[in-house]
């Protein structure tokens, strides 16, 4: 008898002792700092605005080529593929007709990820087509986000 109540106070101490405490997140505050276009390196760029044109030329021609490990992170690899193009380049060309080119509005610096973001108005056929491209270079130069949303003269974060 003295065994067992032993054993369980033991284990109501091991119980006890292995509590995890609770852990706090706190959230990561993402700062955006305007940079002027003159300010902006001539080849990061070149490199956004051809990758970018790049993904929504494939409307137009049909062509998909997937990114390389040098030109973006693996989670955008992974996401890019032909079946999410085919079904975003049958709704925009119904909508807005052919990709004509890219107009980089704006970019900022994010911190403390040290990416950049490229703000580009998207020209299209139709001239009801008011789309926008967000396109993000990491540290290493490397496409770590893409997006189109609806066009706004302002710039919001979300």
């Amino acid at each position: 008898m003295k065994n067992k109540v032993l054993a369980i106070c033991l284990f109501l101490l091991l119980l006890m002792g292995c509590k995890s405490k609770q852990v706090v997140v706190k959230p990561v505050v993402v700062e955006y700092t305007k940079v002027p276009l003159a300010e902006v390196d001539a080849n990061q760029k070149k490199k956004a605005y051809d990758l970018g044109k790049r993904v929504l030329m494939i409307c137009n021609t049909s062509k998909f080529i997937p990114f390389k490990e040098s030109e973006a992170t693996p989670s955008v690899i992974q996401n890019t593929t032909l079946e999410k193009h085919s079904k975003v380049c049958l709704k925009f060309r119904a909508r807005y007709g052919s990709f004509i080119d890219l107009k980089l509005v704006e970019v900022y610096k994010m911190s403390p990820s040290n990416e950049t973001l490229f703000r580009y108005k998207a020209l299209y056929e139709h001239s009801n087509a008011n789309k926008e491209l967000r396109l993000i270079l990491n540290a290493e130069n490397k496409v770590s986000s893409l997006k189109t949303m609806g066009w706004t003269d302002s710039f919001q974060s979300k």
